[in-house]
Parts: structure tokens; C-alpha cells; sequence
């Protein structure tokens, strides 16, 4: 019998899970051993969970090899090697420092990392991702801040919402009957439509762009005509630079960006005026004081709506997960190619 270990998340900020009570109770009926970890901040109570084995926050490093230990964020950084085979975002693939330390622990202890990012279908789609919500998100807290730059205040803090009605309701309290215009890069993907829903809730006139767009290589002086920038591509060595160092001194009208994508340490990231995340409590980094330009960079957008990102992407996930009986095969297969590419590729 499969056993699958959901663990608490460990870093601050995240009450998302990959599961919900259905999808647990799916896993049962087709025949795995589920354990859960007790997790105070989880946007779905433990309570909710049935016929489940519970077990204390944590224990997971203390599991039999064999089984897999699933969540979502990345573990604490602190150089155990890691056995067991882990379903999670690792974001350790495109040369961060720490995810090359978090390969080292792999390979330190022998496990296996599936990197959720990296589960893809027969046309390279990933199976299930946090995306719409993270751009959802992402343009909210990004209109925040513009309307805070409007009344000469920062950004105030972010926190978790209920659900999405409730934060378009706070959003909107801040706007007055002025809007700011709004450019999207990666506007046909599923962040790109998660930044356009948003702003059509709060009546927000958005230019959309996509690959045919960007296709010429820049620069793109039109961004600096919007008071507002959402990135939601996810950088490559094929993607262009929209934002250059160039940006903090060039006429503009361009006052926010929100780096959705939000990967600054990644070489290739489109966005060069700036290099590291915003948090929750001060959700803008102020770039240039005169115009203003502020950043925002929040790498876990979707726990600002916690609990229907999660039942999005538990539901998106499950078929992958009824499969992991031969883990050998289909997107997991392709995701361990993936990690064995990466793990002998660590100098």
C-alpha cells in the first residue's frame, strides 16, 4: 500500500494545503494510506479531515523510507539529508542558492524531489498549478498599492481573506472613483487571467499582452505609459528584459510593478530593478522616490486567499495523485527526470 504523509507547513504565511477532506477521501477509496500532520494555521481544519491517521507537526522525518511526504512550500533550510521521495515546490531548479542546497540534501540522504512545477502533461502543461490565483492576488495587491502611492502613503500590510468577494470589497475601499491603468505581460496564461478577472471586478482597464507582443526583444516603452506593470511570466533564457535598470530614471508614467512571477534571483528574471521578495508585512519595495516607483514581489500570493486556492488546486491535482501507485510512470516519471538531470548537474 502507497502511503502519502501531508505535512504542516513550515514557513510563515501558509495556510494552504495540497488536499481537502474530498480529495483525501478519493486517495482512501482508491486504496492509499493517508497520514496528516496537525497544522494550526491550515485554512482547512484538521477537524474536517475523516478516517485519516493524525499525527503531530513535523514527524514526517521520521517516517518509513518508503513513504512520500507531500506539501507545498519549501522545507526549512537546515542541511538534514533528505530520504524519503517529496512532493512539493522545491524552486530549485533555475540556480537559486538555496535550491541548490535543498538539492544537496537530496542527494546527501538518497530521497527524491517531485517538484510540483515540474508535473506536466503529454503537451508540457503542467497538471496543476497555483497560477490563477496568484495573479488574482498579485493585481490586488498591486492596485493597493498604487492607491496608496495616490493618498502619498506605503503600502499597508497583507493578510489572509475569507474569500475573494471580501478582498475585492477591501481593495475597492481604498480606490476612489479614479483608476489606474494596467499593462499584463503573459496575459493568456492562467496568471494572466487570474490579473484580468481581478481588475474587471473593480471595473480596471487592462492592456494585454502576450508572446506576440514581447516577440521583437524590446525595449517596450509602452509599459512606462501605464500607471500600473503585472508581470506573469514565468522567466527562461528565452524571456526578454520588460523592466531594465534603465526604467528608474526614464520618463514615465509607471509608478507599480507587480512581479506576480515574482523570481528576482532567477538570472533571467524580466525585472532588473530589484533582487529581492516583498513580504506580507510590507508588501512594496520603494525603487525611486521621485516619481515613485514601487515593487511588488510576494512569492506565496495564493495564501492571501488560502482556502479556495487550495480546493483549486487539490482538485486540479488529483488525478496525478490517484497515480502515484506507479510513480514510475506519467507526470512522475517525467518529474524525476527532471531532479536527475538537476542532481547530476550539482558540482
Amino acid at each position: 500500500m502507497t502511503s502519502i504523509w501531508i505535512r504542516a507547513e513550515q514557513r510563515s504565511n501558509e495556510q494552504r494545503v495540497g488536499v481537502t477532506p474530498d480529495v483525501v477521501d478519493s486517495l482512501i477509496s482508491a486504496g492509499f494510506n493517508v497520514i496528516i500532520e496537525r497544522d494550526q494555521t491550515r485554512a482547512i481544519p484538521i477537524q474536517q479531515f475523516k478516517n485519516i491517521k493524525i499525527v503531530d507537526a513535523g514527524t514526517w522525518q521520521n517516517a518509513p523510507n518508503d513513504t512520500i511526504i507531500f506539501g507545498l512550500k519549501e522545507l526549512p533550510n537546515d542541511n538534514t539529508p533528505l530520504r524519503h521521495r517529496h512532493i512539493m515546490f522545491g524552486h530549485a531548479y533555475k540556480g537559486q542558492p538555496d535550491g541548490q542546497k535543498l538539492l544537496s540534501r537530496f542527494a546527501a540522504g538518497g530521497g527524491t524531489l517531485y517538484d510540483l512545477e515540474y508535473l506536466t502533461d503529454e503537451k508540457g502543461k503542467r497538471v496543476a498549478a497555483f497560477g490563477y490565483w496568484a495573479g488574482f492576488v498579485g493585481a490586488a495587491v498591486a492596485i493597493k498599492s498604487w492607491s496608496s502611492i495616490q493618498l502619498g502613503k506605503k503600502c499597508a500590510s497583507m493578510h489572509p481573506f475569507q474569500n475573494a468577494r471580501s478582498l475585492e470589497k477591501d481593495i475597492s475601499s481604498n480606490l476612489s472613483t479614479a483608476r489606474p491603468s494596467v499593462i499584463i505581460v503573459g496575459a493568456n496564461g492562467r496568471v494572466g487571467s487570474g490579473a484580468i478577472d481581478f481588475c474587471k471586478k473593480l471595473n480596471v482597464t487592462t492592456t494585454q499582452w502576450d508572446i506576440a507582443e514581447t516577440a521583437h526583444g524590446g525595449p517596450y516603452p509602452e509599459i512606462y505609459e501605464h500607471d500600473i506593470f503585472l508581470n506573469c511570466v514565468l522567466a527562461d533564457k528565452a524571456t526578454p528584459v520588460f523592466i531594465p535598470k534603465s526604467t528608474i530614471n526614464a520618463k514615465r508614467k509607471l509608478t507599480v510593478i507587480g512581479d506576480i512571477a515574482c523570481d528576482p534571483t532567477n538570472f533571467y528574471s524580466p525585472i532588473k530593478v530589484y533582487n529581492s521578495e516583498t513580504t506580507w508585512e510590507q508588501p512594496t519595495l520603494r525603487i525611486c522616490d521621485d516619481p515613485v516607483l514601487d515593487v511588488t514581489a510576494i512569492d506565496n500570493l495564493p495564501s492571501i486567499l488560502p482556502r479556495e486556492s487550495s480546493e483549486d488546486f487539490a482538485s486540479q491535482l488529483l488525478p496525478s495523485l490517484l497515480s502515484l501507485g506507479n510513480i514510475e510512470a506519467g507526470v512522475w516519471k517525467k518529474a524525476k527526470l527532471v531532479f536527475d538531470q538537476k542532481i547530476n548537474e550539482l558540482v
